[in-house]
């Protein structure tokens, strides 16, 4: 046991020897920019990598050049060597490669932080694709989110200031989120569940998964031989109506978002291919999920932003359940008016959903109000898929079509029933009330008569003028306070006190000081107002 514990602890030695290193080599101390923390976290490695992505979708913790650079992480890594991959089959499979596969491509179709993607051949003529996880790759993300904690404990003893940051919550959503897409049976299940989901739109496809050959590292797919969506000269040249593709693609997605609840959240151009006359959705290792409420909630927003009622989208902001503070509700009144009316002379047309709700989520932010879980990823996924779509099809737009959908899923939702349950439960409530207000009115009077009447005001809003009254009463209270040390000083000096100092007593002459200080103070403070 302890000499599994030394084991552990050198290794732990070498690989923060490792971090040190790669953050010299980029001079962190002479301060990171965006591209640089980019190549920071490929040097670091797979893990930091993952960490990157999760930050790119925080736009609420990082500046929007640091996001829009982190989501660059998402391309290739640098591939693990072919004998390292057919080890991890092997060891999963507990027999032979090649009692499976007749053949295995020796050259990657892709590499990622996590897994590598192969063409293989199943012993029965079938083309397939490998996704195999990255050997060790499970035990070097534990070790280094090990190191990332122990960092933020010295973080905390050492008191750096770290702004508003969350880096713990950041650190545990990004290996939960790791540790998902490690387990290639999830992800086989996602496929599954978005299969059922989409089982009736005929122009929507999934890879079929070989369940029999598939492990938590390795997963076995079918092989689509499509053509990727912005590869328009290609699919001109099959007879494909590009604007017919691009308008599918975004009802497909739309439909996955307020419908379904489950979502693609990494769609794009690469993940997107055309086959058979089908879209074809592969790469499911990153896929978001949103709860009932929040689906409504965002419908309720994409319509109040269509309408341009601000009220309306005060409602939706207010009545998320992450609020974490008390809501300025002039200046978010303020925010949406300002937001509404950047895009008041746009045509519904020209509007770009994926813009806006980052607008929506920096103005959530500063109000304190957190988006729920899942919506960060959502936004992300908003972005890339207009990016999509703007590659092969710009004139389609996904606002238009979400508004529509938005409008006619809230129709569909409509239970008359339930609605004049609710009504009548509501009316019977309003006619006990309305009997009681006699009664109440009444009271109050008997209070009022007698004295005992009590108003409580709450100033919404009131605390920048709370908060200058409060300077104003300092500054009064410092120049009163200069007054009374020259006033007693003064006193002091006409008296008989000692020890004296050039024949004025030294009290006096610290009186004095603490007056010329305090005004000198004061002094400063009005010129730098001015």
């Amino acid at each position: 046991m302890n000499k599994g514990t030394s084991i552990d602890n050198k290794s732990s030695a070498a690989r923060f020897k490792e971090m040190v290193s790669v953050l010299k080599r980029h001079g962190v101390i002479h301060g990171v920019s965006p591209e640089k923390l980019k190549l920071i976290l490929e040097d670091l490695g797979p893990t930091y990598v993952k960490f990157g992505q999760i930050m790119s979708m925080r736009a609420d913790m990082l500046p929007k050049d640091y996001c829009n650079t982190l989501a660059k992480l998402r391309t290739a890594a640098k591939p693990v060597p072919y004998e390292e991959i057919v080890g991890v089959i092997e060891a999963e499979y507990g027999i032979g490669a090649d009692e499976v596969f007749r053949e295995i491509s020796r050259d990657s179709l892709g590499s990622a932080s996590i897994a590598q993607v192969h063409k293989a051949i199943l012993n029965n003529g079938k083309t397939v694709v490998l996704k195999v996880q990255r050997p060790g790759i499970y035990q070097m993300m534990e070790q280094d989110i090990k190191l990332l904690k122990k960092a933020l404990s010295f973080i905390k003893v050492l008191k750096i200031q770290v702004g508003h940051i969350d880096f713990k919550m950041i650190i545990n959503e990004m290996w939960s989120a790791a540790q998902q897409e490690m387990d290639f049976i999830a992800e086989a299940n996602y496929i599954q569940e978005l299969c059922d989901l989409n089982a009736d739109i005929k122009y929507v496809a999934f890879p079929r998964v070989e369940r029999n050959l598939t492990t938590p590292r390795v997963l076995v797919m079918e092989y689509i031989d499509g053509v990727q969506i912005d590869d328009l000269e290609n699919l001109k040249m099959l007879g494909y109506d590009i604007n017919e593709i691009g308008i599918k693609l975004a009802e497909n997605y739309v439909k996955q978002i307020v419908d379904d609840g489950l979502f693609h959240a990494d769609p794009h151009p690469g993940n997107i291919y055309i086959h058979d006359g089908k879209i074809v959705w592969l790469d499911l290792g990153m896929v978001g999920r949103i709860n009932n409420h929040d689906r409504r909630l965002l419908k309720k927003t994409i319509l109040s932003i269509v309408k341009r009622d601000i009220q309306g989208l005060i409602d939706v902001f207010l009545a998320m359940d992450t609020i974490k503070g008390s809501v300025n509700y002039t200046k978010l009144y303020e925010d949406i008016e300002s937001l509404l009316a950047r895009y008041g002379d746009l045509e519904l047309a020209d509007l770009h959903l994926g813009p806006i709700m980052e607008e929506v989520k920096d103005i959530l932010n500063f109000h304190q109000i957190s988006l729920p879980s899942g919506v960060s990823m959502l936004v992300r996924g908003i972005v890339t898929i207009e990016g999509a779509l703007a590659a092969c099809s710009p004139q389609v737009n996904l606002v238009q079509i979400m508004a529509n959908h938005a409008s006619g899923s809230i129709f569909r939702e409509f239970d008359l029933k339930q609605e004049l349950l609710s009504t009548a439960i509501l009316l019977n409530s309003f006619a006990k009330n309305s009997l009681a207000i006699p009664e109440q009115y009444s009271n109050i009077l008997k209070m009022a008569i007698k004295g005992q009447t009590k108003i409580n005001i709450d100033l919404t809003s009131a605390d920048e003028p709370v908060r200058r009254v409060d300077l104003i009463m300092d500054k009064l209270l410092i120049c009163l306070l200069s007054a009374s040390f020259i006033i007693g000083s003064s006193i002091i000096c006409i008296s008989d006190i000692t020890p004296r100092l050039y024949g004025v007593p030294v009290l006096g002459w610290a009186g004095y000081m603490i007056a010329f200080l305090l005004a000198g103070w004061l002094i400063k403070k009005i010129i730098r107002k001015k």
